[in-house]
């Protein structure tokens, strides 16, 4: 099977064609870079010489290169959105990496991103990418919406203990760290060396736009509104994320019922590490895998629950999840051409 990649050559879209010139069923058709266009594409990623020997093309998605069965889009959002809507009306199987059709609501999507949104209908076609939880849909979708990377550490060990009312979904306090990488490529203030270097800095309290996202989701799971605080770090590393959540510990909810309720959902899924009480998650030991590593404490002396995951932002929380949803829409093994052990370190 084929498949394409639009917006190539920034960070998500290079970790893609890594990923994919591996997979055993599925071949890299072309790949798009506006910015690159006929540069061969290891010049652009020298990691990838000798691997990736094709060059960048800027493809019109009214008119691909050549016959694909999926497309993956990882260009920013409102510039997604555009190419998705021309890839769905020719009937393509697409991936979309951007938050252009996450959110269920087109007046919630237009609030946190201040842009109309022009395919509402397609926010009711689209599947959210999440697939330790929509693998069925997956399997039956022509448009999957790729997680966000903090959704993605957050969901996962929120989810379970909601959807089982363990836990109220009540006072959920988040603190998220992510790495440079989670800015993207292009150079700004955000990410240049000089001011990421020995330096820690909160940023979108309140405000940051994976929060609707991330409350959407967990609402459908408590069948009940969950509103959270959500305040995300840049730390000075090149990719990860570690989230550490907290919330009130319900009275009897006690460390061996957090266990059996992870594993009833999760024992049974490939990316999925519990830790338990024994060990704490920590960025490198997922460094270049597609793996999630959960922890949780019930701490009685505080009344606290605290639950620990950690990904790597590109991977888990980007490009690997959308090979995972790849794989479920074209009918393959979900864990096919992801097998990547972690780099330490």
């Amino acid at each position: 099977m084929k498949a394409g990649i639009l917006g190539s050559t920034g960070y998500t879209g290079a970790e893609l064609v890594r990923i994919l010139i591996q997979h055993p069923e599925v071949e890299l058709a072309f790949v798009d870079s506006r910015s690159y266009e006929h540069q061969p594409f290891e010049a652009v990623y020298s990691n990838l010489k000798g691997q990736a020997e094709m060059t960048a093309v800027s493809v019109d998605p009214e008119n691909l290169p050549e016959k694909v069965d999926i497309v993956f889009c990882a260009l920013p959002h409102r510039i997604s959105q555009h190419k998705v809507i021309m890839l769905q009306r020719q009937g393509f199987r697409v991936v979309d990496l951007s938050a252009d059709f996450r959110l269920d609501q087109q007046s919630v999507y237009e609030k946190w991103y201040n842009t109309p949104h022009e395919a509402p209908e397609l926010l009711e076609k689209a599947v959210y990418g999440l697939p330790e939880w929509y693998a069925e849909e997956l399997k039956e979708t022509r448009l999957a919406a790729n997680p966000g990377c903090f959704p993605t550490s957050i969901l996962l060990p929120l989810l379970p203990l909601l959807k089982e009312n363990l836990v109220t979904g009540d006072h959920l306090v988040i603190d998220s760290k992510t790495g440079v990488s989670g800015a993207g490529r292009g150079p700004s203030t955000v990410n240049v060396f000089s001011q990421v270097n020995e330096n820690v800095r909160a940023y979108g309290i309140g405000t940051h736009r994976h929060t609707p996202e991330i409350e959407q989701e967990l609402s459908k799971a408590a069948g009940k509104s969950v509103t959270l605080q959500f305040t995300p770090h840049l730390v000075p590393m090149d990719r990860g994320i570690l989230s550490t959540i907290v919330m009130p510990l319900p009275e009897g909810l006690t460390e061996k019922k957090l266990q059996d309720c992870y594993q009833a959902y999760y024992d049974h899924k490939p990316f999925i590490r519990l830790l338990g009480t024994n060990a704490l998650p920590e960025t490198k030991a997922v460094r270049g895998s597609n793996f999630c590593d959960i922890a949780w404490k019930a701490d009685q002396r505080s009344g606290n629950l605290i639950l620990v995951s950690v990904i790597d932002n590109l991977i888990k929380g980007s490009s690997g999840e959308a090979v995972q949803n790849m794989n479920l829409m074209l009918g393959l093994p979900e864990e096919m051409g992801l097998h990547h052990l972690p780099i330490w370190p």
